[in-house]
């Protein structure tokens, strides 16, 4: 009789108590090795958890990195900090039956951790000897370096020097990584690589399979790769812009069908993996004229429409003209907020091109006296650059398309879209570089500062709605599981979008979730503002108030709810993990309101409750969360 599968610990993650006790039970020193533990050690189970092991601290242990990896291969879950999402999308992988040219298409939200699963099916493949060769496909040639360096942590060896005249791969290599561009010019070359011995091709970022002139790319790649024995293709956004088929990919009434599918919502419910974010919308006037015309073209970013957008965007853009200057001023303040929280937070602007990148590199110098790092692609230095970014600690980066995507830099809080691009894909991979977590105690909110244009602002609603729907389903479930006194009211959640205006014109509308803030209504808020004297604090704008006022007054009364019965089901640890999470992220919610930083709300609550949430117990965090609503509740 087979035995069915391992009976599993719903708990997957040691929490932030437990994590302690394992640092403290190690003495601050890896188990394994004796030496120091470093930040981003792993809290590991003795007993995999993969194989039934308990997530609990008497089957846990302190390892630094390096030691987690080298546990072997009978653990891989373990040994690599496989994700939950990862582990389950390697099941399904393997569940499908093999063959030459199998197909996998996994579509998991910027920041998941696509790399590592990858890389966790080639370990997996190449121990069953199901392939032999490894290549690997992406858009810029930073990226090869990058994953280069990645698959070297798993003991996998790639070539990212290689170049279409050296026609082979050296023997000591497990592989080779490339662009897309370098297969598109030589697919015959590439057709030859991956005949002569079972190979494993993987696509990063697929959607480009459909780039180049006249779909050349798509239809060199599927020349060169259909003698590959297995294809796993990765991607954020598995649909082109244009609708066109990208090869390999299995569709069903146009629509791609992944073998898995992981999305910023799962991602932000599962915590650890994506921050949220919030998306400064920036209003004003642009001023054109047409050639050959000589009336002046003058209207508001806010009610442009498919034919104006372009030229108002495009003077919006303009580093000689007032717009772009006051909301690079906007975003730099913004930093400076999550600077006072994160001292390495970061700060990146996404340009058009590379002229101006370098004008906006300029205004930003004016601003903070720092020179930003500025990377376009046709630089050779520019993934040095890029890295020694990721690695400082300095205020600013400047970039074209080559940031866009894949590029790792976990330390980004704030963004500027500069870029005249109105693809969803596009959006979706700049906002990607902002949400990847440093870890469970990273609360950082990034901020992603867009035009006041459709259709910017679907796309941000959309993404919005996601994090407020997460936040809500968060306070619903430790609101039923946790035994406690009466709750009140939860109150209502600040605005997806928050719009103010930057040029020096007169007000004209600014858009919050699809609607227009009046005149009168910023005119109401400014008064409200100069009654509240120094009680808010200054950097508080007259459209934040606006939005406070508006949706306090739509605001339903809720019915009475009935206590929830006490629970037990939960560990204490497993409780105040949830209560942590929950009141950080109300902790954000109200920063971003009233201007300040994260820490200046947690220096009141430890200041009212005489202690810090890091060890605060579970009727303390109790009365925090209460305090928060009660915050959130004056600000209405």
């Amino acid at each position: 009789m087979t035995e069915g599968p391992t009976a599993r610990d719903p708990r997957r993650r040691f929490g932030s108590a437990e994590r302690v006790a394992l640092f403290i039970a190690a003495d601050g020193r890896c188990v394994s090795c004796g030496n120091e533990l470093p930040q981003g050690w792993h809290g590991d189970h003795v007993d995999a958890w993969s194989s039934g092991g308990a997530t609990d601290v008497i089957n846990g242990q302190a390892l630094c990195p390096k030691c987690n990896l080298k546990k072997g291969k009978q653990s891989m879950s373990d040994a690599f900090g496989l994700r939950e999402w990862q582990q389950e999308a390697r099941e399904f992988y393997h569940s499908r039956n093999g063959g030459p040219g199998q197909n996998f298409l996994v579509v998991a939200t910027p920041g998941a951790g696509k790399t590592t699963f990858a890389l966790t099916i080639t370990q997996d493949l190449i121990d069953q000897r199901a392939a032999k060769n490894l290549v690997v496909v992406v858009p810029t040639s930073h990226l090869k370096r990058q994953w280069a360096q990645a698959a070297h942590r798993m003991g996998i060896q790639l070539d990212d020097t290689f170049v279409n005249a050296n026609a082979a791969v050296s023997p000591d290599f497990d592989g080779v990584v490339t662009t897309y561009h370098a297969v598109a010019s030589a697919p015959l070359l590439w057709r030859r690589q991956c005949s002569r011995r079972p190979t494993l091709v993987i696509f990063d970022e697929i959607h480009h399979a459909g780039d180049g002139e006249d779909l050349a790319w798509g239809q060199a790649l599927k020349e060169a790769f259909e003698p590959a024995a297995r294809r796993l293709l990765l991607s954020g956004t598995p649909f082109r812009s244009d609708a066109k088929p990208i090869p390999f990919v299995q569709y069903e009434q146009g629509r791609a069908v992944p073998g898995y599918n992981y999305d910023y919502g799962m991602a932000l419910a599962d915590g650890g993996v994506v921050r949220p974010a919030v998306f400064p919308a920036m209003d004003g006037e642009s001023h054109w004229r047409r050639a050959g015309e000589h009336q002046t073209t003058s209207i508001s970013l806010a009610d442009t429409d498919e034919k104006t957008v372009p030229p108002a965007l495009r003077a919006a853009l303009d580093p000689t003209k007032d717009w772009i200057p006051s909301v690079l001023k906007e975003a730099n303040a913004a930093l400076t907020l999550a600077r006072a929280d994160v001292p390495d937070a970061g700060g990146l602007v996404v340009a058009s091109d590379q002229s101006a990148a370098r004008a906006y590199a300029n205004i930003l110098e004016s601003i903070t006296g720092e020179r930003p790092s500025v990377a376009v692609s046709d630089e050779p230095e520019a993934s040095k650059i890029i890295k020694q970014f990721a690695e400082a600690s300095t205020r600013w980066i400047v970039a074209v398309q080559m940031v866009a995507e894949g590029v790792d830099i976990p330390r980004l809080a704030v963004g500027v879209y500069a870029s005249r691009i109105r693809t969803q894909m596009y959006f979706i991979q700049v906002v990607g570089r902002f949400v990847r977590m440093r870890g469970l105690e990273d609360e950082t909110t990034a901020r992603v500062f867009i035009p006041s244009i459709e259709p910017l602002l679907t796309y941000a609603r959309d993404i919005e709605k996601t994090v407020d729907a997460v936040l809500a389903e968060q306070e619903k479930r430790v609101r039923e599981t946790q035994d406690s006194g009466d709750f009140g009211e939860p109150p209502a959640l600040i605005p997806p979008i928050e719009v103010v205006g930057s040029s020096p014109a007169s007000h004209h509308a600014t858009i919050a979730s699809g609607t227009s803030i009046t005149t009168e209504e910023k005119n109401r808020a400014e008064a409200v503002l100069a009654a509240a004297g120094t009680a808010l604090p200054r950097h508080t704008t007259p459209e934040a108030v606006a939005l406070i006022l508006r949706l306090a007054g739509d605001v339903p009364s809720l019915p009475e709810q009935r206590q929830p019965e006490p629970s037990n089901n939960m560990p204490l640890s497993a409780q105040k993990l949830d209560l942590r999470n929950l009141i950080n992220r109300k902790v954000g919610r109200l920063a971003m309101a009233k201007g300040v930083p994260h820490s200046h709300i947690h220096g009141e609550m430890n200041k009212t409750l005489g202690n810090k949430i890091s060890h605060a117990p579970l009727d303390s965090l109790h009365k925090r969360l209460n305090l928060l609503d009660k915050w959130l509740k004056e600000l209405s």
